[in-house]
């Protein structure tokens, strides 16, 4: 049976929540039992981050597509392949599922619900890497959706988990993910002065996948 629209912004939403919780939760927890190592509580988020998006996406995939991410929404509306009636809604609901995951993982840890990121996230370098990270994403998944749809789960969260080193940026590669960041200041937030810049780099590199993409796996 079709899921329906509400049903897949509600699987956008619970997937994205889950998302960040993961990812600011775990930073969480890496700070605290790291000793102050910072090349081992990175490992300690990147690892969870890369797992959970596996099991998102084999979760929700056959409900919404298991988009998680604006990125990858605009990507799929650009290819025909996600009704314009639905990118909006698919957008809002990633991006306040990622505030409710940040508020969760806040709770969880018994730290304040309301926090404002100091972290400062900010430079070309950063910049180039986020499009970088983004123009993967949506490679891989393209590649994935193409050619071997079974694998796109696994590969997702492998690039992920990979990108979080190869990147200056630590790889956030999502709008929704960038914002939600923005409002936990953990280990994983970003001050919200940068955000504009990532979520720019972000599409910069989603509109060069969609393009390279279409050529190579136009077939």
């Amino acid at each position: 049976m079709k899921s329906t629209l509400t049903q897949r912004i509600v699987a956008e939403g619970l997937g994205t929540a889950f998302l960040l919780a993961a990812v600011v939760g775990s930073g969480i927890m890496a700070a605290k039992l790291s000793g102050g190592n910072a090349a081992l509580a990175l490992l300690c988020n990147t690892l969870p981050t890369g797992a959970i998006l596996a099991v998102l996406i084999l979760m929700l995939g056959p409900i919404s597509g298991a988009h998680l991410n604006p990125a990858v929404s605009i990507a799929f509306a650009l290819r025909g392949e996600l009704r314009a009636r639905a990118l909006l809604p698919y957008i809002a609901a990633q991006v306040i599922g990622g505030i409710a995951g940040v508020w969760a993982a806040h709770l969880m840890f018994e730290l304040p619900v309301w926090q404002i990121s100091a972290t400062v996230r900010a430079g070309p370098g950063q910049w180039f890497a986020e499009a970088v990270a983004t123009f993967g994403l949506v490679m891989t998944i393209f590649g994935c959706v193409a050619r071997t749809p079974a694998a796109a789960p696994y590969a997702v969260g492998l690039y992920i988990t990979s990108a979080y080193w190869f990147t200056a940026s630590t790889s956030f590669a999502n709008p929704a993910v960038t914002i939600a960041r923005s409002l936990s200041d953990t280990f994983a937030g970003i001050a919200p002065a940068n955000v504009a810049a990532f979520i720019s780099a972000q599409l910069a590199g989603m509109i060069a996948a969609v393009v390279l993409g279409h050529w190579i796996w136009r077939s």
